[in-house]
């Protein structure tokens, strides 16, 4: 949404000038005479005020005909986790079986507060659930390689297995001698901004903008059809999603090698399969994915299918265009599908 306000974007524009942290992501200011976008903190020369837009959040730059600075990376450095919250992960990683508690990020001179914040804000949780998350999910894994439940409980920081119990199966939903199957999620930044990762242990199920239309039904969805919960976490599937989303937008990688686990019905599979049958750098319609999936009259039914797809990029439903040349819809922003077309467009022109 582009502000209008003049006393608040003199304020951003003073902010701008001083290079002010802590307006970071707060305001995304569109340069008229560069046709890019920045956040506070940029080290580009200053524009005159006259010369500048501001917008309340990054997806109506880009819909404005901006595109993201080179400098700042308005998209990633925005949502990016400050060094705080980098020190508070670091903690969790290296003690992956204990409870990081508030005396001990305090100790470690993290403000407590500062990390329950950014975590509400960012994750929809505390810091202290998304521990546990971690947790169960390290004992998860445990259990399903033979360990017993008490041996599990006390060397994961647990003092009874009954408080074991409990919150295993409050996140779960089942008690953790029964087996049972979760949903894993991992939030990381792009170049056009943050995107969600759902895995099972047999690939990625899902991965999507934070701000994609729809997504608290496609997490309703995935549950559903696994019969499974979604919690905080990570595996394979999820590190290796951000290895080669990173290498994509770093113009590295135009083939993926994770594993997809989608769950859809044969003809849905079938025409997410024609998808990523679309050469990158070009671009199809839906009359001519109908006509590889053998069925030309089943435009609609092909259209409905490439918007059910939970996996953006990977299955490239960004790259199907009207038959006119025209931009259809697409669930992380039309803006979103042009910079990933010319993208795509311009490696490939640079490599030909």
């Amino acid at each position: 949404m582009k502000v209008l306000n003049d006393e608040l974007c003199n304020v951003w524009y003073q902010a701008l000038l001083e290079r002010s942290a802590e307006y970071t992501g707060v305001f995304y200011v569109g340069v008229k005479t560069t046709g890019v976008f920045c956040i506070s903190i940029c080290r580009a020369r200053k524009p005159k005020r006259d010369n500048v837009e501001f917008y309340k959040d990054f997806k109506s730059a880009l819909n404005a005909g901006f595109r993201p600075c080179k400098v700042c990376k308005p998209t990633e450095n925005a949502h990016s986790a400050p060094l705080i919250i980098e020190q508070a992960l670091a903690l969790v990683q290296a003690n992956p079986k204990s409870r990081i508690s508030d005396t001990a990020l305090r100790e470690q001179g993290i403000s407590p507060e500062r990390v329950r914040r950014w975590f509400l804000q960012h994750h929809g949780m505390t810091f202290q659930t998304f521990q546990r998350m971690q947790r169960v999910n390290v004992a998860l894994q445990e259990l399903k390689g033979g360990r017993t439940a008490t041996d599990t409980a006390f060397d994961n920081g647990y003092e009874s297995l009954s408080g074991f119990g409990y919150t295993f199966k409050r996140l779960t939903g089942v008690a953790p001698s029964q087996q049972t199957r979760v949903i894993l999620i991992h939030r990381f930044t792009t170049t056009l901004g943050p995107m969600l990762v759902c895995a099972t242990d047999r690939g990625v199920c899902l991965l999507e903008f934070t701000d994609r239309r729809m997504l608290e039904r496609e997490f309703h969805d995935i549950q559903r059809l696994y019969k499974a919960r979604i919690m905080a976490g990570g595996n394979s599937h999820t590190r290796q999603a951000e290895k080669e989303i990173g290498e994509y937008f770093a113009g590295q990688r135009q083939q993926f090698d994770l594993t997809v686990d989608a769950p859809g019905s044969d003809f849905q599979r079938s025409v997410w399969q024609r998808l990523r049958e679309v050469p990158f750098g070009k671009t199809s319609t839906y009359q001519a994915l109908a006509g590889l999936t053998g069925k030309p009259d089943a435009v609609r039914a092909v259209a409905a299918a490439n918007g059910a797809n939970r996996i953006a990029i990977v299955i490239p439903c960004h790259r199907i265009i009207g038959k006119n040349g025209a931009m259809t819809g697409y669930g992380g922003g039309v803006a979103r599908k042009e910079w990933l077309i010319e993208h795509e467009r311009k490696w490939r022109r640079e490599h030909e």
